[in-house]
């Protein structure tokens, strides 16, 4: 079913605030943050969250992380910069971690090769964990806090970082979890769910495929947009799968592609972690 009908050129970010109980996203093109019941436009492009309190959210933009005041839709200066000093990259996927941290990757505006990184902010540090990326993508956390995942959409291939119990920092081996090359699959943003299946949006697809732990596909979730984007569980007991979609690429009558979906019922979501300042 359709959640939101406003058409994103770029829609990506989703996050269900679970203290609010509400869903938020981004139209990476437009500059925009978006609520069911608001928008707001900004100077700079945005396109991921965290959750730091009720009132408050972490934004990723351009050249760094800043608060943003919900209820007076004020974005700070930058508590931290991060590519400031490059105009020709942005940032993309980003998603809270276990320990308060957050991730966030970034990419060149016209996806130039390996012109964009992942980075983590971690008690007041920023540090590069994923250089030489093309299309940052698929930051997401086992929910027994062993692994992160990533992907760089241009490779195919979802990867899995072992991380450090104390800290969180990565702390082994990077390995290929999940390799859709064969399928000829591109992988946008993900979400691993409670019982800790990886479900991710896939680009070009129209879908949203849900993966067991050792790789093994579950389920395809089909949604009405070709471009997939990111998923994410809200909904009171977060069993509802938001996803959103983009208008980007697509030729001829845009009918519901770019609009935000909701699939009733999916699976058993983890609570969005509280990033922590």
């Amino acid at each position: 079913m359709i959640f939101d009908d406003r058409p994103c050129s770029l829609g990506e970010g989703p996050l269900w605030h679970p203290t609010r109980g509400e869903l938020f996203w981004f139209d990476i093109n437009a500059r925009t943050l978006l609520s069911k019941a608001q928008c707001w436009t900004f100077d700079l492009s945005v396109s991921a969250a965290g959750w730091i309190d009720d009132a408050r959210l972490l934004i990723a933009s351009e050249i760094g992380l800043h608060r943003f005041d919900i209820a007076s839709g004020t974005l700070s200066e930058p508590i931290v910069a991060i590519e400031n000093y490059d105009s020709t990259t942005r940032s993309n996927d980003g998603r809270a971690d276990p320990w308060g941290g957050f991730w966030i990757g970034t990419m060149g505006f016209n996806a130039e090769p390996a012109a964009g990184a992942i980075y983590r902010f971690f008690r007041g540090e920023v540090r590069k964990v994923v250089p030489d990326v093309t299309i940052s993508n698929a930051i997401c956390f086992s929910p027994d806090r062993a692994y992160a995942h990533y992907t760089d959409t241009a490779t195919k291939q979802i990867m899995r970082a072992p991380l450090d119990p104390e800290t969180g920092w990565p702390n082994g081996a990077t390995q290929i979890w999940l390799d859709l090359n064969e399928a000829d699959l591109s992988p946008d943003g993900a979400i691993i769910d409670a019982d800790g299946n990886f479900c991710v949006a896939l680009w070009g697809a129209g879908c949203v495929n849900t993966y067991t732990q050792d790789g093994t596909l579950l389920a395809s979730h089909p949604v009405a947009g070709k471009h997939a984007t990111c998923p994410a569980f809200g909904g009171a007991d977060l069993s509802d799968l938001y996803v959103t979609s983009a208008t980007e690429g697509i030729d001829g009558p845009l009918g519901e592609n770019g609009m935000i979906f909701c699939l009733k019922g999916i699976g058993r979501g983890q609570k969005e972690h509280q990033v922590i300042l």
